[in-house]
């Protein structure tokens, strides 16, 4: 049995050390979350950390939010604040907690949440089939900005629009916000799609393109329209410039320009179509450079397309563009066939064979044996009778005359 001294001894130990463990630390939701519209199809969040929440230990504390739209969006920061793009008119719901940004042994704080409700307006009047593309142009504004950015975009009235209704669309890119001025109109007078021939739009931009349709009518309250757009899927790619082909022989070489674009030449992939418009041929290749070689037949003409497409080495992938104006290289002059020259060729050797074996092996006097001659002669005898008529009815002479052909035997008159 342990002395007495000695458990008080370990008691005291115990707890003390028990008194120097850490409480485990409680997360609290962030305060004063708000959101409110920052733009065309933008949204500000903002909050506070939590007054009591205990900062003994010293740990780094993040936030998680999360907001649910047209399309939802899930992500982590450090900051108190958040600026995102969103499609607002159906509305948009967030939340956001507290979490631990290192130590993931601590559990999240609850939630806290704030909402928008949708744009005023009546159902079915908002636009709909909303559709943009841009295009680059070249531009000799400055040396600094080389392009421009070109979009157009078109839509559908909705369907309890009414005739009086009339849209106007804006868009938003980074910081600039610009509202159409060229627009197309339907039957009734609505407009129906727009054209921007310049924008502030970066060619080579990553940003998300935020486009908005609203409306007015002296009928009903209609409903805007918001949406987002990646430029990498909405861009019109201009083909390739300066195609050209040759033949010589059977060789084809295919050259080419760069598109028109702000990214550079090592951004392109290209694809090259080539048509035998005669035999039928068709061949496609998909290449980097900006030149192509194949080895055709010379007996028909060709026709050759490029199109071109922005590769993923400097932007996600994209559609292609469309095909570059035809060119043609070749000729529809019928040649003669190398095979049929062989065939010929081949024919007319086998006739050669054929004649001499039949020379050599007498095939033909085995084939068709002479007729053998008779061993007499045959004689023929063409008899010619003439009847002479004497002036006495009584007397009549009849002289044959036996003529024998050459070679026969000779006959005499026999006269009756």
């Amino acid at each position: 049995m342990a002395p007495t001294p000695l458990l008080i001894l370990l008691g005291t130990t115990v707890i003390l050390q028990a008194d120097s463990l850490p409480e485990k630390l409680l997360l609290l939701p962030p305060v004063n979350f708000t959101m409110k519209v920052a733009g065309l199809a933008q949204v500000l969040l903002r909050w506070e950390p939590n007054p009591d929440q205990q900062q003994e230990r010293n740990i780094k504390l993040g936030y998680h939010v999360k907001i649910r739209a047209l399309e939802d969006d899930d992500y982590e920061t450090k900051n108190t604040h958040s600026k995102r793009m969103i499609a607002l008119h159906r509305g948009v719901s967030a939340s956001v907690r507290t979490i631990p940004w290192e130590d993931g042994s601590l559990p999240a704080s609850s939630w806290v949440s704030a909402e928008l409700r949708p744009p005023a307006g009546s159902p079915g009047t908002s636009a709909v089939n909303l559709t943009c593309a841009t295009n680059t142009v070249a531009s000799n504004l400055t040396r600094s900005k080389p392009y421009q950015v070109s979009l157009h975009c078109s839509w559908a009235a909705g369907q309890e629009a009414p005739e009086d209704t009339q849209y106007v669309l804006s868009y938003r890119y980074d910081t600039h916000t610009e509202e159409c001025q060229e627009y197309s109109q339907d039957s009734l007078s609505r407009n129906t799609a727009c054209w921007f021939p310049r924008t502030f739009i970066d060619g080579k931009g990553r940003d998300m393109l935020a486009v908005r349709v609203s409306g007015r009518s002296q009928r009903a309250a209609i409903r805007p329209h918001d949406q987002l757009f990646a430029l990498y899927a909405i861009d019109r790619v201009n083909p390739p410039g300066d195609v050209t082909a040759e033949i010589d022989g059977t060789h084809l070489s295919v050259r080419w320009g760069k598109p028109v674009s702000a990214f550079p030449a090592h951004c392109f992939k290209y694809e090259v179509k080539i048509h035998g418009t005669r035999n039928g041929y068709c061949q496609r290749e998909t290449m980097t450079t900006n030149e192509y070689n194949s080895t055709v037949s010379d007996a028909s003409k060709y026709c050759i397309e490029v199109r071109a497409a922005v590769s993923s080495g400097c932007r996600q992938d994209g559609p292609w563009s469309a095909w570059s104006r035809p060119v043609y290289a070749g000729s529809d002059e019928q040649k003669p066939s190398t095979e049929w020259i062989l065939l010929l060729l081949m024919a007319t050797i086998c006739l050669f064979v054929l004649s001499l074996t039949c020379r050599t092996c007498h095939v033909w006097t085995k084939l068709f044996p002479p007729i053998p001659t008779p061993k007499r002669n045959i004689q023929v005898f063409i008899a010619t009778i003439n009847y002479e008529k004497t002036g006495s009815v009584e007397t009549e002479s009849e002289v044959v005359s036996y003529v024998e052909e050459h070679g026969l035997v000779d006959l005499e008159d026999v006269v009756f």
